[in-house]
């Protein structure tokens, strides 16, 4: 008996933490753009280092005459290091972010038990 009557008090109080998160006054962010984000994020951060990779191959493997060829190839090794330092920003914002509001939701439930 103990069982029903604690599975019916663990309902009330999901119903009464969920009618409390309706009537909070949050913009809630859409699941599947979050995810989209995380997942651009990934992969900038691994192409990211395959063009400065590429960047440094191609700056190693001839022979520079030209300084407009050297400038070329510091900018791409450069611009692969930003587009990874903008991949991690994109990924930690965008996976963290879930994680961090599901430890809120639950510490904000564990307050008010």
């Amino acid at each position: 008996m103990t069982d029903v009557q604690d599975q019916s008090d663990a309902g009330a109080r999901a119903d009464a933490f969920r009618a409390g998160v309706a009537d909070m006054p949050v913009r809630g962010g859409t699941v599947a753009r979050e995810r989209a984000l995380a997942r651009l994020g990934a992969a900038l951060l691994v192409l990211g280092p395959v063009i400065a990779l590429a960047g440094y191959l191609v700056s190693s493997g001839t022979a520079v005459s030209a300084n407009a060829d050297q400038n070329l190839q510091i900018s791409l090794g450069l611009l692969g290091v930003s587009v990874t330092i903008a991949g991690l920003a994109l990924f930690l914002r965008y996976s963290l972010g879930g994680i961090l509001r599901l430890w809120l939701a639950r510490a904000v439930a564990e307050r008010e038990r």
